[in-house]
């Protein structure tokens, strides 16, 4: 074989071979199922509600939702994990802002916020708050996780209420939304993660008339009659 024969052979098996600058197909893995996470999170609050942060295991969660242990660790990587998820899920429900009340007054907005609830669901909650609180004591690097899932969807809804109250000449432009979105949401979290009391509507509407309306410069119903 001369020369010119190798070189030509070579440039035809170069020819037929892949273009390295063309990657092959990548053969995608099926896509997970998350259909299941709203029973796997209300399973985790129920698991977290009875045995606390310290006594939940993945294998009970699992157990309660009749779902492998493989699929929860597909998902959450942790436990602390899961209950941020479980908590947030338990929130954001009620904050839609579709869902949120228009009732043409700042302090019939925030007092249509607050839901009833009974004794039982009130000590549920305060067990599960509990157990948010174990998360962030032995894993302080999940506090902005925990502030972004749980706090933050609560303080942006204020911030809508607060806005419309502004847009109807209600509360002063100068008002300081900001700072009056955050102050139901961090009272209720000390009173909840510290003073180991539930927030009830008592609680909330004190909040509202004794704090928020006159820090907004609106006279609540309790100083009118005065």
């Amino acid at each position: 074989m001369t020369q010119n024969d190798f070189d030509d052979a070579s440039e035809a098996t170069a020819s037929a071979a892949p273009s390295p600058e063309v990657p092959e197909q990548v053969k995608l893995g099926r896509k997970r199922d998350h259909t299941r996470d709203p029973e796997i999170l209300e399973a985790a609050l129920d698991v977290l509600a009875e045995e606390g942060y310290d006594g939940m295991t993945i294998d009970m969660v699992a157990a309660r939702a009749k779902a492998g242990k493989a699929t929860l660790y597909r998902r959450w990587a942790s436990k602390g994990e899961l209950v941020v998820d479980a908590v947030a899920c338990m929130k954001k429900n009620d904050l839609q802002p579709d869902r949120l009340p228009d009732t043409g007054t700042l302090r019939g907005d925030l007092v249509g916020m607050i839901k009833q609830r009974s004794i039982a669901d009130a000590e549920r909650k305060l067990q599960i708050m509990g157990g948010l609180m174990s998360v962030l004591s032995r894993s302080p690097e999940m506090s902005e996780v925990i502030h972004a899932a749980i706090i933050e969807p609560r303080v942006e809804a204020n911030r809508v209420l607060l806005r419309r109250a502004l847009d109807r000449g209600e509360i002063a432009p100068d008002c300081d939304i900001d700072t009056l979105a955050l102050v139901s949401p961090s009272m209720a979290s000390y009173r909840t993660l510290v003073l180991k009391k539930p927030v009830d509507r008592e609680f909330l509407i004190s909040v509202i008339d004794g704090v928020i309306l006159p820090a907004a410069g609106i006279r609540s119903p309790s100083s009118a009659t005065a």
